[in-house]
């Protein structure tokens, strides 16, 4: 757990995009409570990229918000330790699947801690969650909402026609959703399914893999079923906040949600289901597939300070698509040099307005580039004038404080 600086007075009601509706809602209660988040974590077959730093760095933010705010926060992450590409990534380099869940695992949390980004109160992996989810598997069965092939595989699918409300949450049109299912790990032309898009629950036992023991036959979960039982089981229905990158939108989002939903009769799974935008590098996406990656441990390892990390990544809108260049450190490192020397000033001009700006412009859909700004103003100011006739003494701590409390840069 990072430092959190008690800060005074409080910050406003956070307000997030919210995909379902297509617009601004407030998120969290009005007055000091709990939120609910669930954020979808890593499939460990690889170290942590940037795009993945993004997302948790967004969602770290809103914690911080809303901790400001007076709120406790219950936040719960899962991680795929067992998975296709999981198993794929072990064969061809001829390791243990288990061992190199376990090890990538440990990276990204060493990754994470770096980045001072604020832990989950649960992180559970999919393996310490297999009884659960058979169970859940085996329910939707018996209520009709899923059926199992007859083709010798035993292998368990959602129905999607039994989610009434299927596809509100991505608002997509049909044949949007049958290419993103192919280009995310669906089997649109698989033989014996009632509709293309129904997605898998419970993979029947194959010779070669591991496999668990339920109701159904042995086997192991469909990727999507596991986000529905963790968070279901760790936080129930109706949580505040579904997270994770722009790419789990569609099938990832809007098949948990479903899961969920036709499982416990209760709608919505979530009261909002926020996303971040895409990490591109040299004009692609950074994708595992494509190989074309920027891993956080990378940058670490080349002495690269976590705070200009941050700060690189905080300089852009967590919804935005945008491009990570190596110009991007070198600002983060010219930001952080000039904030961290005008901390050190005996007094500077009033604090109380960056703070109230900083936290305006993050309850605003995390404005974290508007809130970075008010901090360069003040620093700037500090830096053309470092020995004011007038000024305030409390000034820099209180700067201090704002930024490692609400943006999580440490300056002192």
């Amino acid at each position: 757990m990072p430092p959190l600086p008690s800060l005074p007075g409080s910050s406003k009601q956070l307000r997030l995009y919210d995909t379902a509706a297509g617009s601004l809602v407030p998120v969290g209660p009005p007055t000091p409570g709990q939120v609910r988040m669930y954020v979808c974590g890593i499939t460990p077959y690889d170290a942590a990229h940037l795009g993945h730093a993004a997302t948790y760095l967004a969602f770290d933010v809103a914690q911080r918000v809303w901790r400001d705010a007076g709120h406790t926060v219950r936040y719960v992450q899962n991680v795929t330790d067992i998975d296709d590409p999981l198993l794929e990534r072990a064969n061809r380099d001829n390791v243990d699947w288990a061992a190199l869940a376990s090890q990538e695992t440990q990276v990204f949390r060493d990754d994470m801690a770096a980045l001072r980004i604020i832990p989950p109160e649960k992180y559970l992996g999919v393996i310490e969650s297999m009884e659960s989810i058979a169970e859940m598997v085996a329910k939707l069965l018996a209520s009709g909402a899923a059926y199992q092939l007859d083709d010798g595989t035993a292998d368990v699918y959602f129905d999607i026609k039994s989610a009434s409300d299927f596809g509100y949450e991505s608002r997509l049109d049909r044949a949007m959703m049958l290419n993103l299912f192919a280009e995310r790990g669906g089997d649109a032309e698989r033989a014996g399914k009632r509709d293309a898009l129904d997605p898998l629950l419970w993979r029947g036992a194959r010779e070669g893999e591991p496999s668990w023991p339920s109701s159904m036959g042995p086997g192991r979960p469909g990727w999507h079923v596991e986000c529905s039982v963790i968070a279901v089981n760790e936080l129930g229905m109706d949580i505040d906040v579904q997270g994770g990158g722009s790419d789990l939108l569609f099938p990832h989002h809007e098949m948990s949600a479903a899961h969920a939903e036709v499982a416990y009769g209760t709608h919505p799974f979530a009261k909002a289901y926020v996303h971040t935008g895409m990490i591109a590098w040299q004009g692609e996406k950074m994708s595992k597939s494509k190989g074309n990656l920027v891993f956080t441990s990378d940058l670490r390892r080349a002495g690269i300070d976590p705070a200009v990390i941050r700060l690189a990544l905080l300089a852009g809108h967590y919804r935005a698509n945008r491009e990570w260049t190596e110009d991007l450190l070198a600002q983060a490192q010219t930001r952080l040099d000039q904030w961290r020397a005008a901390v050190l000033a005996v007094a500077g001009p009033d604090a109380a307005p960056v703070l109230a700006q900083v936290r305006e412009n993050l309850a605003d859909d995390l404005d974290t580039p508007g809130a970075i700004a008010a901090i360069d103003e003040w620093a700037f100011a500090v830096i053309a004038d470092p020995e004011p006739e007038t000024g305030s003494l409390q000034a820099p701590a209180l700067i201090a404080d704002t930024a490692e409390a609400l943006l999580g840069i440490s300056l002192r």
